[in-house]
């Protein structure tokens, strides 16, 4: 359990955690797949397979797994149908808005997507107003989770060593970078699907986080 653990910035993950994009992002892999591949699988189980994975190892492993071989463009293609679907259909997680309100500390978002899709899910949501270009991406560094790296770099970025950064993650690969970079973290947990995991880092709304009394938030209990 983490005690008294004194907060200056938090890194919020954006994908799962801030707007709930984590099912249309794998319905377009879902929809594209089947399109150009003829491989049928659900949304809900790309979802639960590969939340917070690496575009690229996904289509490794779906390659080994099925041996179908990916057309030339269609990572390209899979992009454009992401923002189409972001466009329409993408809404902010419940609470971020009023979380980004409060909260009097610095934050950034470090996430796995590229830059443009970041940047086009938090403009959908209305949330970009709250980060404005602090907004990070292992494709800018060429890392991703769970390797620590992306938050070490964000931290490095906003001034903060990472023993001063608490992380926000949906995601277990998110996790284990925050664990392995040494900073505090909670596992954003709405549909409590990580029931195994410890009931000390897990939230369930993301107003929690004002309230969470094992954390102190730049030097005043949250």
């Amino acid at each position: 359990m983490l005690t008294n653990t004194e907060v200056q910035c938090i890194i919020f993950d954006c994908d799962g955690t801030l707007v709930d994009s984590e099912y249309l992002s794998h319905q377009a892999l879902q929809q594209q797949l089947f399109e150009e591949t003829g491989l049928s699988l659900t949304a809900e189980l790309l979802c639960e397979q590969y939340r917070g994975a690496k575009l690229a190892l996904i289509l490794d492993e779906l390659k080994t797994q099925f041996c179908c071989e990916v057309p030339e463009g269609f990572v390209l293609r899979y992009r454009e149908r992401v923002e189409e679907l972001f466009t329409s259909e993408l809404h902010p997680m419940p609470g971020a808005h009023d979380i980004l309100s409060q909260i009097q500390l610095p934050v950034c978002v470090a996430s796995s997507g590229p830059l443009k899709k970041i940047q086009t899910a938090l403009s959908v949501t209305g949330l970009l107003e709250f980060f404005n270009d602090r907004l990070f991406s292992s494709y800018d560094i060429n890392s991703w989770k769970p390797e620590p790296d992306l938050f070490i770099h964000a931290a490095d970025k906003m001034g903060f060593s990472p023993s001063q950064c608490l992380v926000v993650e949906d995601s277990l690969i998110g996790i284990q970078a925050a664990r392995a970079a040494g900073m505090a973290h909670r596992l954003y947990d709405p549909h409590g699907i990580y029931q195994e995991e410890s009931s000390d880092i897990r939230i369930s709304h993301l107003s929690q986080l004002l309230t969470d009394k094992s954390i102190v938030l730049n030097g005043h209990d949250a």
